[in-house]
């Protein structure tokens, strides 16, 4: 009878047999091959659905995969999983009664002694004080996409059965005939961290994360603030986050979102032993330990051409489902990722966005609104900027596979890009930027096209800031500005030269001119002559 069934639901797709603990199983074979704009994610994809995260307020990414458990659905190529990446509702999302049951079932699945069928199908049946026929093709396709118990994802196995045929399907007879689906039974599951093979503090429940961060489980509830109260209430001693607008001429305003004392401790603390644990992509130069501008300008050194382009509202754009994506993948459980997401994504009062000040365009102020009013990583906390480049991984990965398509190099400094080559010139140089345009609207984020540059060696050649025409060197002008300004305030005091009213004029000059040091040694040693001649007094 169970075989039957099972071949039953196999019936009209392509298969081929597949041992899965000591029972004859069936796998689904289609593959479709990717366009141009597929590069760095292995040419190729799954067409299956993909079914969004079930941790209240973030969404899974289609490209994660939780340690020790490797949906196939996740390795689906993101241009169908664009719903996903959106934090959309998935379209079969029933009541709430309905989802109880689905989560009782995950229950019982994962409390199951063995991951395999008949064991699944028992304890589906304990779970249900019965054993409907719909359940053998519900186990059939669970373990079609889930080869290992996803132990660390009980809300999105729920999430996977409320949505599959055969649980839907169940739900309309049930229904039609004047019936109801009850859970005769509830297992209780102990919350457990995935397999991962990176370093990483072992954290599987809210009450471990609360003594890992060193805060009570009431202040971990309110300083995660998943349910928002941050934004949907007046200013006032219990915000997290202070807000100052930064008036930038012709340009969009741009918003720092500073984090309160206490928020910050808890913040360096992630970024101390947890971020900084995870592997980033050899393109990313940016808030990276060892790398710098300089590294990231000396890929493209000598170089016939150098194109640069600029992400538009960077950090802005960098949603809560990816930050929750990063932490799943570093095997953390449903609800510690979930926890950490609220501790270091922030949404925005509408009373911020209305008092922002003028400047640039009505499109880019909207874009901007849009963006900060949602979760996002807030530009002034301590982990956005390692959070940033943990969640354009698959951005680098697909723009460095581009790059290589035309023979080209490719660097990420913060939100500036930057490619060099030969043949990138003209309609070769057009085409590639709207390849790169793609992929980056592709996953999530926008070009500013005012910033894009194209410099061949006729031209200064800049990236970051820095001129590569012949090895990496700082702007003339730059150089020359800044000498000029330390040799006045040695002739003629410091005072009379802060014409941009910096609150600390010396801090100010001291980083420019690390700035050069760190560049050109021999050219700061000369500045720093003239530094020293500066009477501070």
């Amino acid at each position: 009878m169970a075989a039957s069934i099972r071949e039953e639901a196999a019936i009209s797709r392509t298969s081929v047999p597949e041992e899965n603990n000591g029972a004859r199983r069936r796998r689904r074979l289609p593959l479709a091959w990717g366009n141009a704009t597929d590069c760095g994610r292995g040419g190729w994809s799954r067409q299956t659905n993909t079914l969004s995260g079930v941790t209240p307020g973030y969404n899974s990414q289609p490209e994660r995969t939780t340690a020790g458990t490797t949906p196939r659905f996740a390795r689906s190529r993101a241009r169908t999983d664009r719903s996903v990446a959106r934090g959309s509702s998935h379209p079969f999302q029933g009541s709430v009664k309905e989802h109880s049951i689905a989560v009782g079932l995950s229950h019982a699945m994962l409390a199951a002694p063995e991951w395999a069928f008949d064991p699944l199908v028992d304890a589906c049946g304990r779970a249900l004080g019965a054993r409907p026929g719909w359940l053998w093709p519900l186990v059939d396709g669970i373990l079609d996409v889930y080869r290992r118990p996803p132990r660390d994802a009980h809300r999105e196995l729920a999430r996977w059965i409320e949505a599959s045929t055969a649980f839907r399907g169940a739900i309309e007879a049930a229904r039609e005939a004047g019936r109801s689906i009850a859970l005769a039974h509830l297992e209780t599951i102990p919350a457990s961290m995935g397999p991962t093979p990176l370093t990483v503090p072992s954290i599987a429940g809210l009450g471990e994360l609360a003594d890992f961060l060193g805060v009570s489980p009431g202040q971990l509830d309110w300083l995660t603030d998943t349910a928002h109260f941050n934004r949907r209430t007046p200013r006032g001693r219990l915000h997290h986050y202070s807000y100052d607008w930064l008036v930038r001429p012709g340009r969009a305003p741009r918003l720092l979102e500073v984090p309160t004392p206490r928020m910050r401790r808890v913040q360096r603390r992630v970024l101390r032993e947890i971020l900084t644990a995870l592997p980033l992509n050899d393109a990313a130069h940016g808030f990276v330990p060892g790398r710098s501008a300089v590294t990231g300008a000396a890929a493209h050194a000598g170089a016939e051409t150098v194109i640069t382009l600029d992400l538009q509202n960077f950090f802005a754009r960098v949603p809560a489902q990816r930050v929750y994506s990063v932490f799943r993948q570093a095997g953390y459980p449903e609800a510690v990722a979930h926890a950490l997401t609220g501790l270091c994504t922030h949404a925005v009062p509408p009373w911020v966005g209305a008092r922002m000040p003028v400047g640039g365009s009505l499109e880019d102020r909207l874009a901007l609104k849009q963006a900060i009013s949602g979760s996002h990583l807030p530009q002034g906390s301590p982990t956005s900027p390692a959070l940033s480049n943990l969640s354009v991984r698959r951005v680098d990965t697909r723009l460095n596979g581009w790059a290589a398509a035309s023979g080209a190099a490719y660097t990420r400094y913060a939100d500036d890009l930057a490619f060099s080559g030969e043949g990138l010139r003209g309609r070769a140089a057009a085409t590639f930027i709207a390849g790169v345009a793609r992929i980056v609207l592709d996953e999530g984020h926008l070009l500013n096209e005012s910033k894009t540059r194209i410099s061949g060696r006729g031209a200064r050649q800049s990236v970051t800031g820095l001129v590569v025409n012949d090895g990496v060197a700082v702007d003339r002008l730059y150089f020359d500005e800044l000498k000029a300004i330390l040799h006045n305030c040695a002739v003629h005091g410091p005072h009379g030269q802060n014409r941009a009213q910096h609150a600390d004029f010396r801090a100010h000059l001291l980083g420019r001119l690390a700035w050069v040091e760190s560049v050109s040694p021999s050219r700061g040693v000369r500045l720093r002559r003239e530094f020293d001649r500066i009477d501070w007094s």
